[in-house]
């Protein structure tokens, strides 16, 4: 398919409808990220979306898009509770990866002589890698009680504070859970993994405030020029990933009895008010609060290993959470249309929810300054700290991008950095990285990434998120 765009504005572009498409394709972009769009057929995936029964207004995809599985990574799409769909190409195999930072009251210059030390110990103590095994081991009724609770199960056993819980997106618990839908081998795979980072693109950055863009906004969220920041980007491990390949394989059973015809397999899915769309939203919603309950201990396991190593109080350290954002999730959201208000489901796949100040999914104590918004880098590239605007709930559903976006393949990358030392590289730059096995280092190399500073910036000028703090990396661990 030969997929034309047409200029909206500067950080606005259009795929007109055409054939079977039921709306245009929406795309924020610029000129210069344009010419990363012809590297795979992500746009053609937008245009493929915008096919589905029930999708309302446009098929949109943020500035960080990548060819994905069935939707494009970056992409965005909301359906009417009634006639449409939902899609477990629209929210990812790692359902509800997410980012959660922290804020603390080290100076970087105190730490930076012990950057090495820190690294280590925080490898040491934070399970990571492929088939690794979790800090709580659970049984087959602490499982389900995880899946129906969340992040609040954890704290419950002492993983972190009754408050954290006020910050992180839905409260660390989404509704509507229902672990008796899920597989036994979907069971199995997650009694062992609570607590891990896992591996691929998924790492602990101790970083550094290296510039701010709003003071205002900087007040409100904890976040002061040369203190150190911890962030996590991990998700729901085997648990998510064997949930969204069950109902994969159960809904590409039924393509041929819904009526209508896909453009692509990998779009398998089932009607909103269908069983099997039931079904899948409450084996999701259990995948969602495994990851936030894996993210919670994931921040437990990094305070204590900072207070030990740097024999620091918990005072000392001042460690706090300021928020916790999900990248991969299908959630059912009051929108307006044409005037009115609707319920909708909405397909976020690696991308994350921007809300404006004053909404009421807006936890209270950021209710004024807006949702805090996560984007971040990898490795040698900074990450952002950004906060939710209106022109996101008028252009994009609520939506921001989630991240860089991939340019290059893992193979691909792995075949650039062949005979390089990829952490040597880091390490002239001040950052120290720890991985379990040299191939994570060489496919997650910054060149595989598109520049996250020109991502960031189509956001903010875009109106989709404004911006208000950079942060630069320090030190990382990864599987």
């Amino acid at each position: 398919m030969d997929i034309k765009l047409e200029k909206v504005d500067d950080y606005c572009w259009r795929i007109p409808k055409t054939g079977s498409m039921r709306v245009p394709g929406i795309i924020f972009s610029d000129e210069s990220l344009n010419k990363d769009l012809q590297r795979d057929e992500s746009l053609v995936q937008v245009a493929n979306v915008a096919t589905l029964p029930g999708i309302v207004k446009y098929s949109l995809a943020m500035p960080d898009i990548h060819w994905g599985y069935g939707f494009p990574i970056g992409g965005v799409a909301a359906f009417d509770m009634e006639e449409g769909i939902v899609s477990p190409g629209g929210v990812g195999y790692d359902i509800n990866c997410g980012c959660r930072l922290m804020t603390t009251s080290l100076e970087a210059d105190q730490i930076k002589p012990m950057m090495k030390e820190i690294i280590s110990a925080l490898f040491k103590n934070i399970p990571t890698g492929v088939g690794s095994r979790g800090a709580v081991s659970l049984s087959k009724a602490d499982e389900a009680a995880v899946a129906t609770e969340g992040a609040a199960w954890v704290v419950k056993k002492g993983f972190g504070r009754k408050e954290d819980l006020e910050r992180i997106e839905d409260h660390g618990t989404m509704e509507g859970a229902d672990p008796g839908v899920l597989s036994e081998r979907a069971i199995q795979r997650g009694l062992d993994q609570l607590g891990t980072l896992g591996s691929g693109n998924h790492f602990l950055e101790v970083q550094v405030v290296d510039q701010i863009y709003d003071e205002h906004l900087a007040r409100e969220f904890n976040i002061s020029q040369g203190r150190v920041t911890i962030l996590i980007h991990s998700g729901s491990r085997g648990f998510g990933h064997q949930i969204c390949d069950d109902f994969l394989k159960l809904m590409a059973r039924e393509v041929s009895a819904q009526g209508f015809d896909l453009p692509d397999r990998q779009l398998a899915c089932a009607y909103l008010k269908s069983e099997l769309g039931r079904r899948y939203l409450a084996a999701m919603a259990c995948a969602a609060n495994y990851a936030w309950a894996n993210r919670q201990i994931l921040m437990h396991l990094a305070e204590t290993t900072l207070l030990s190593t740097l024999s620091l109080s918990p005072s000392e350290l001042g460690m706090q959470l300021l928020y916790d954002v999900c990248h991969n999730i299908a959630k059912k959201e009051h929108h307006e249309i044409d005037g009115r208000q609707v319920m909708l489901c909405v397909h976020r796949k690696g991308a994350t929810r921007s809300l404006p100040p004053g909404h009421p999914k807006v936890p209270e104590v950021y209710r004024h300054a807006g949702q805090p918004v996560l984007i971040p880098g990898d490795m040698g590239t900074h990450s952002y700290v950004l906060a939710g605007t209106e022109g996101a709930l008028q252009k994009s559903f609520g939506s921001s991008c989630h991240g860089a976006g991939r340019v290059l393949s893992r193979h691909q990358a792995v075949k650039k950095a062949k005979g390089r030392a990829i952490n040597r590289e880091l390490e002239d730059k001040g950052i120290f990285v720890q991985s379990r096995g040299k191939r994570t280092l060489k496919e997650e190399i910054p060149e595989a990434y598109k520049d996250v500073s020109r991502v960031v910036e189509v956001v903010h000028k875009a109106g989709l998120a404004r911006k208000v703090a950079r942060l630069s990396p320090l030190g990382v661990i990864k599987g």
